[in-house]
């Protein structure tokens, strides 16, 4: 568990208590400081923020939601475990997902899906300026969803969306790969994306979707064949 005794928490309004903890939560679960199986305790963290289980439990249901944490049978809860077993399959498909979004947006978006788009990009360049793997990880998705979005097929969206929520912490363990040094490359390969999109170039845009999945894939599964395992301690 996180420290149970933090230096200063947010002033809170009165309803907010149910969205701090949620927040709170959530940024320690995909910064990786709350580990993944460890347990998750109501009176505990009742204690650490100072207010009743009511909005704890709130904030907890939030989570279970999201599929970052999970009560078990004996009604215990915990983090939930990251299915390493099973990250082929997994890849396979947010490749699939990378390639068919990015090319079906070059063919089907509309005019005013580029703002929309470059502005996801304009606050993901940030986030890597500012070394802030979060805020990367949120305005990663939200970039790749708004261009799911404007390939105009609401299956494709909804299950692309799903593989990178259900991905966030994979990501964080691709981002701290780098020692929080993030290559400039990122940025770069998000650009060049949009400019495959409005040139509608249909063939490029399955290409550079391919290419940036699969450069994540590789850097990934290099932590778990580095001295014969996960090197990053969680």
């Amino acid at each position: 568990m996180a420290d149970p005794k933090p230096t200063a928490l947010p002033e809170r309004r009165r309803g907010s208590g149910v969205k701090m903890v949620y927040d709170l939560l959530r940024d320690e679960i995909l910064d990786l400081k709350l580990a993944p199986g460890s347990t998750v305790d109501e009176a505990q963290l009742a204690e650490r923020f100072k207010m009743s289980r009511t909005p704890i439990r709130e904030a907890l249901v939030r989570l279970a939601g999201e599929g970052l944490i999970e009560t078990l049978p004996n009604r215990s809860t915990m983090v939930s475990n990251i299915d390493f077993l099973n990250l082929s399959t997994f890849f396979d498909a947010l490749v699939l997902m990378y390639r068919v979004t990015t090319r079906l947006a070059a063919q089907n978006h509309r005019p005013e899906d580029l703002p929309v788009i470059r502005r996801h990009h304009q606050d993901y360049a940030a986030a890597v300026e500012a070394r802030d793997a979060l805020a990367m990880i949120a305005t990663n998705a939200a970039f790749h969803a708004a261009i799911a979005e404007a390939g105009r097929n609401p299956y494709f969206t909804s299950l692309f969306i799903r593989l990178l929520s259900e991905g966030r912490r994979i990501l964080r363990l691709y981002y701290r790969s780098y020692e929080e040094q993030f290559p400039q490359r990122f940025v770069d390969e998000h650009a060049e994306m949009i400019a495959t999109i409005e040139a509608r170039d249909v063939e490029r845009a399955d290409q550079l979707g391919k290419a940036h999945a699969e450069q994540i894939v590789a850097q990934v599964q290099k932590l778990f064949t580095r001295n014969g395992g996960l090197d990053i301690p969680l």
